[in-house]
């Protein structure tokens, strides 16, 4: 029964320290459909909330296209190439899990 009991105290512990489910995807394309997932070398690697890619600046007459405003959006619904329901919070998303593993007991920002 101590086993037991051990085996579920480390299947927490270790699930606090994992990261949770994360899309990169493009604050600037929401839709009703929600964000759109873009490839994760878009986003800074990293599981700290608030990780955004820089956004650049169309030059005029260039034609350049401006780099997506990317970011990691934890616990998502993912359909058809789009992500909703989800948090950009990290900690956030780890607080949704149960284990309440950001170490802060307050919500204050």
């Amino acid at each position: 029964m101590v086993l037991g009991g051990m085996g579920v105290l480390a299947a927490a512990l270790a699930a606090c320290g994992s990261d949770p489910d994360r899309r990169c995807v493009d604050r600037d394309s929401y839709t009703l459909d929600g964000y759109k997932v873009i490839a994760d070398k878009n986003c800074k690697s990293g599981g700290s909330s608030g990780t955004y890619g820089k956004k650049r600046k169309k030059s005029a007459g260039s034609g350049a296209r401006a780099k997506a405003d990317a970011a990691w959006y934890y616990d998502a619904d993912v359909s058809r190439g789009y992500a909703e329901g989800g948090t950009f919070s990290r900690d956030e998303a780890v607080d949704r899990g149960g284990f309440g593993c950001s170490g802060s007991g307050s919500g204050g920002g």
